[in-house]
């Protein structure tokens, strides 16, 4: 289980903001049976746990007086840097069941897209409910029985580790393969200026005629 250390914070508004110019980032950590507290964590920690944990591994939070278990619940992103500025974490119970979505991680290679055919994923995270210890980082869908052109994959051929299950519905389709749609043929443009010449050239031949 990957650890956070925080610190308590008492600054709010713009002087939190400034806590990013120290490389720390403001946050609040509350639950079912925790008060909010705000709190500062160290900014690149944050960084490396969201990028190894993501929001469905459970955390230990450390340096608040006892530790607690939390999961990284939402994380407030700067719109043009897209480093995490604010993050919620959500304290658990412990031995209380979880309900979080998991991202899917597609492995294999699928025959039918070797000969040519499109693989559609459908489903890129999948709820599952599980006790906080047990909950999975991602789950891995293997693609390499999707042979031919209408070939799917459901959610109730996801194998789920021990003591984790979902509520979806088990024909939801997670992947399928389909036909490559064949791209329309271009039609010549029509040149407008060599009509225009050409009409312009039999109405003068019409008079000399005439």
């Amino acid at each position: 289980m990957m650890t956070l250390n925080a610190e308590s914070r008492t600054a709010t508004g713009k002087a939190a903001k400034g806590l990013l110019l120290e490389d720390r980032m403001p946050a609040v950590v509350y639950g079912p049976k925790q008060e909010a507290i705000s709190i500062t964590l160290s900014l690149p920690e944050f960084k490396k746990v969201l990028r190894d944990a993501g929001e469905s591994s459970v955390i230990e939070l450390t340096g608040l007086g006892s530790n607690m278990q939390v999961l990284i619940h939402e994380v407030d992103r700067d719109p043009v840097t897209t480093l995490p500025r604010h993050a919620d974490l959500y304290a658990i119970q412990k031995g209380a069941k979880v309900e979080v979505s998991v991202p899917l991680s597609f492995i294999g290679e699928a025959p039918a897209v070797k000969l040519g055919a499109n693989l559609i994923k459908v489903m890129h995270e999948l709820a599952i409910s599980a006790d906080a210890s047990k909950l999975p980082h991602e789950l891995e869908i293997d693609i390499s029985s999707l042979e031919k052109v209408g070939d799917q994959i459901h959610v109730k051929d996801i194998k789920l580790p021990s003591g984790v299950i979902t509520e979806e519905d088990g024909e939801e389709v997670v992947a399928v393969i389909q036909e490559v749609e064949a791209e329309p043929e271009e039609v010549a443009a029509v040149d407008m200026a060599a009509i225009e010449v050409e009409q312009k050239g039999k109405t003068e031949t019409e008079e000399e005629a005439a």
